[in-house]
């Protein structure tokens, strides 16, 4: 039977290298699922595979948008689906990886059939917001969809916002779209997940951030921050490098924001992982037992 692999982990944990490796062994081509990597531009901030890594095996879904395009969980699983089907054609086995939790669930369990919004109800939302801020779309939203609001993150603007394009667009609660319904897969799926000690994984993760300002990516920034507006780059790297832009932060404060911010998105990540009984852990060091799980595969 066709088997999907992923591969998966908090941010800095060491996925890349280790994705090369199981790919090149199985012949496999190595399909991202990180929300940030497929956009162009931001190669640095978004740690995507460099020049080097992208030569060794064959990978989809990077750097395949514009900063501009709008892109959304849903249309990643239509894509990486369609894309699969095709895949399987030639290979038994396929490797996803990435720390992107909805679009990993958009594959592994799918995402319910919710409208897309038009380009005109996300004008006018996107125009509300940025004279208005999210107190109104929160209050709209407790009035159209208490459900929805009871269960949503209210920090984070952008599922508040979502949630109401649609009840604009449809006249419909967010949340009477949401059936929750795992969908069927015509393939096996094997989850892999890597972990290390927090302390251990804290200090990568600075690591990793201070290599990413040697490796250039404060010019990167630099060259995107005219573009600052795009939904693209409202992430961790480039919000804190933008407010140095501004004269808000020092770049070494900005950089120290970067590496807490980073830090707590990577307990975001395994808070939602560790929910999933179907993962099976090793520490990414422990190449040997990885490697011989995944030939008895």
């Amino acid at each position: 039977m066709n088997t999907l692999l992923v591969l998966l982990g908090p941010t800095g944990v060491g996925k890349t290298a280790l994705s090369i490796e199981i790919a090149t062994m199985l012949g496999s081509p190595i399909i991202s699922a990180d929300s940030r990597q497929l956009y162009k531009d931001i190669a640095i901030g978004t740690a995507a595979p460099d020049a080097i890594q992208l030569a060794q095996v064959s990978h989809k879904m990077v750097g395949t948008l514009e900063l501009e395009d709008y892109y959304s969980a849903s249309q990643y699983e239509e894509e990486v689906i369609s894309l699969l089907h095709e895949l399987f054609k030639s290979h038994r086995t396929i490797v996803l990886t990435g720390g992107s939790m909805m679009y990993i669930d958009a594959i592994c369990k799918g995402i319910d059939d919710i409208p897309t919004i038009s380009p005109e109800i996300r004008k006018s939302v996107c125009e509300q917001y940025e004279k208005e801020g999210l107190a109104p779309f929160l209050a709209e939203l407790k009035a159209k969809d208490p459900v929805h609001y009871d269960e949503v993150d209210r920090s984070n603007y952008k599922r508040v916002i979502h949630a109401i394009e649609i009840c604009r667009m449809t006249g419909r609660s967010y949340s009477s779209f949401r059936t929750r319904q795992i969908k069927d897969r015509p393939f096996q799926i094997i989850k892999i997940g890597l972990t290390r000690q927090r302390e251990e994984l804290y200090e990568c993760i600075n690591e990793r951030v201070d290599r990413m300002i040697r490796d250039g990516l404060l010019e990167e920034a630099r060259k995107v921050f005219p573009f600052r507006h795009y939904n693209s780059l409202n992430t961790v790297g480039y919000k804190e490098l933008f407010q140095y832009f501004d004269g808000i932060l020092t770049l070494d404060s900005a950089t120290e924001k970067i590496k807490r911010n980073t830090r707590v998105y990577a307990r975001k990540q395994m808070t939602w992982f560790k929910r999933d009984q179907a993962i099976l852990w090793f520490h990414p060091d422990d190449r040997q037992g990885i490697m011989s799980y995944v030939q008895h595969l």
